[in-house]
């Protein structure tokens, strides 16, 4: 049951099935190193970061199109040529 609780929170925090095998197997070993923990979690932590920043960009590029928007009757869209130009 605590190893079934350990994977779901790990996945609760977005590590994949493959990290999650990698920190229980690091958990279960009693002559782990904790700077091989702390590298996978960094690794983790890099890659959150990137999504983020992705996530951002898309944000402030939508955001941008939809003010350009008049929302009005007109057929011209901006929002729809933004996406075309992308």
């Amino acid at each position: 049951m605590h190893k079934l609780k350990f994977v779901r929170h790990a996945r609760e925090l977005g590590f994949s099935v493959e990290e999650c095998a990698a920190l229980l197997s690091l958990y279960e070993d009693k002559s782990r190193h904790a700077a091989d923990v702390k590298v996978l979690v960094n690794r983790h932590i890099a890659g959150i970061d990137g999504k983020i920043a992705d996530l951002t960009r898309m944000r402030a590029t939508l955001a941008h199109l939809v003010s350009c928007c008049a929302s009005d009757a007109r057929p011209e869209c901006p929002i729809l040529d933004g996406l075309a130009d992308g």
